[in-house]
């Protein structure tokens, strides 16, 4: 497929999407959302891909949905209404976070609305000291419809997310490294670089693991303590029988480091 709003590219195991409309600050119209929800499907599809890292083009990550070009806005039939937000926006996010691989947000300026919601979505945020974001939509009489109302209460707590939602504030760099939505904060000429080590230090670890790790991270969100356990031990057959695991003990045991290969087992 041939993309006109985004920019894919795939190198070391590791696949990197940018958010290529940097005129209309990476605003999501619907063939946005289109290539968007595709190029996620293919990369969870891809068990060569160990690490996926989303970025936008330009002075922004995301401003959020396109009000001047995507349709739903302009809808006024409810049921047509609540099938455009769930089958166009959430679908974005919801593509996002089936992803079993690693996902990096690196975010290089706004990242408001949907925008915000796709950077939560991720597993792991970096950002600059030019990083800000915002819910929006309550600015715009909307509710939060891409996911962030279920994400931004499990990245930085029912307080915060609430204050946010409500007043429509903006969410500065340096306050969101502290309350977690950023990891990282970095300088905006090292932003890229930082992202891309930290990609590469992923990708070289054991496949296996750290896809059964993530699963039992997210996992944990909605089970209790016994059933995660139970989780844990199942996923833990899959990594010692692995080839995974076998070169990573024996790298331990004999300082040597090793090459992994695709799910192999």
């Amino acid at each position: 497929m041939e993309f006109q709003t985004i920019i894919v590219s795939r190198e070391d195991h590791i696949a990197k999407v940018i958010m290529n409309s940097p005129e209309s600050l990476n605003a999501v119209n619907e063939r946005m959302v289109s290539e968007l929800v595709t190029v996620f499907n293919d990369i969870a599809a891809d068990e060569d891909v160990r690490v996926m890292v989303l970025t936008g083009a330009g002075r922004a990550f995301c401003a959020g949905a396109d009000v001047w070009e995507d349709s739903v806005f302009g809808e006024r039939d409810p049921e047509r209404i609540r099938q455009g937000v769930r089958s166009g926006h959430a679908m974005v996010t919801v593509a996002l976070r089936r992803i079993k691989a690693p996902t990096i947000a690196v975010v290089n300026g706004i990242a408001s609305g949907m925008g915000f919601d796709m950077a939560l979505a991720c597993d792991i945020r970096m950002g600059s000291e030019n990083a800000k974001f915002m819910v929006a939509f309550t600015r715009i009489g909307l509710v939060p419809g891409a996911g962030g109302s279920w994400l931004m209460p499990r990245v930085m707590g029912l307080p915060k997310a609430a204050e946010l939602t409500f007043t429509g504030d903006f969410l500065e760099a340096e306050e969101a490294e502290k309350i977690g939505v950023l990891n990282r904060l970095v300088s905006t000429d090292q932003l890229d670089e930082e992202a891309m080590s930290m990609a590469r230090r992923i990708a070289q670890g054991p496949p296996i693991a750290i896809r059964l790790a993530k699963l039992q991270l997210y996992q944990s969100l909605l089970t209790d303590f016994e059933t995660s356990l139970d989780l844990a031990a199942a996923n833990q057959v899959i990594a010692f029988l692995s080839q995974d695991h076998r070169k990573r003990l024996a790298t331990f045991r004999n300082k040597r480091k090793p090459e992994f290969k695709k799910s192999e087992k």
